[in-house]
């Protein structure tokens, strides 16, 4: 367990144990599924920032348990699809759920955990909560058909990059932070620009591993981003520093989808400083994280906010 999991020991193993009910199905492969992925070694991190959130702005009731499974099934579900999508063979170090078990079973399952999310949603029963889901679902959709029709497009721009890592990544910790001022019927909108910029931080770092991480330590095969044909930051910024005989390195690899020059593009990431400016720009979100945390009243909870916006730029995995 992480140092962030430990102020909220007894709502994490609370939520925890909900998702494993919720999972229950008389069709046995949706258990199987379900439990493959949830159970494969994630950080939670998501539904940590609404539990975060709501203690941090006073919320003393029981919905932030059961908002916080909803978020992390969301969370799975695009994952279960991303690794379809993506053709993806390894997520957390071990084989992806569609290397397993094929793509069509991936998917429905993914069907099933977004069709139980909304089911909990309704138990809880508050609109407002439920059209803040509802909209963040809606455009984490569009980032990733943003990105799918983005791949092999090696001329993509920065501010391009940033739009779609809001929609997919973003997005979702915005909501999971919001959501917890919902339900404590506080002031939202300070919370909705921490989690932002968290997953901001969190997803641009995502990118930069894929340059500089190794597949025991991030979960994935480094490359991964190469081989799928996504401009991220520390390669966009690559390219544009470069010279020519470099640059349609780059270019080629993300056309042709190819991992082939591997090491060569690494080098050319890494001389231009494309890995140091992904880190600066990701400390920049983290502190804008934490600057939107000032008007809450000091806690413990808020102290772990903190923590967690300096874990984001920190992490290895």
């Amino acid at each position: 367990m992480l140092s962030f999991h430990d102020a909220i020991r007894e709502e994490f193993s609370a939520v925890n144990n909900l998702i494993v009910r919720q999972l229950q199905s008389d069709v046995g492969l949706v258990e199987n599924i379900g439990h493959y992925i949830v159970d494969s070694g994630g950080k939670r991190l998501r539904p940590v920032v609404v539990l975060l959130s709501a203690l941090a702005n006073g919320y003393s009731g029981p919905q932030h348990i059961k908002m916080a499974a909803v978020i992390e099934f969301i969370h799975t579900a695009t994952l279960l699809h991303d690794d379809v999508v993506d053709v993806s063979a390894l997520r957390r170090g071990r084989e992806t759920a569609n290397a397993q078990w094929g793509n069509a079973p991936s998917v429905l399952v993914g069907d099933f955990l977004y069709s139980r999310a909304f089911q909990m949603l309704v138990e809880v029963g508050d609109m407002p909560i439920m059209g803040l889901m509802a909209d963040a679902t809606n455009v984490i959709s569009e980032g990733e058909v943003q990105q799918m029709a983005n791949a092999g497009n090696p001329g993509i721009s920065e501010d391009i990059y940033l739009q779609v890592i809001y929609r997919k990544t973003a997005k979702l910790f915005e909501a999971a932070a919001q959501t917890g001022a919902l339900l404590a019927d506080a002031e939202s909108n300070a919370m909705a620009d921490y989690g932002r910029h968290l997953g901001m931080a969190f997803q641009i770092v995502d990118d930069v591993l894929d340059y500089q991480g190794d597949v025991d330590s991030i979960g994935k095969n480094v490359g991964d981003d190469l081989a799928e044909g996504k401009m991220t930051l520390p390669l966009i910024f690559a390219r544009d520093h470069v010279d020519e005989c470099q640059r349609d390195l780059i270019c080629q690899a993300i056309t042709n989808h190819s991992t082939d020059d591997f090491n060569g593009i690494l080098a050319s990431v890494q001389a231009s400083g494309g890995i140091a400016y992904s880190m600066e720009r990701a400390q920049m979100e983290a502190n804008l994280a934490k600057q939107a945390l000032q008007h809450l009243p000091d806690s413990r909870f808020k102290s772990v906010m903190t923590e967690l916006a300096d874990f984001s730029v920190a992490r290895l995995n």
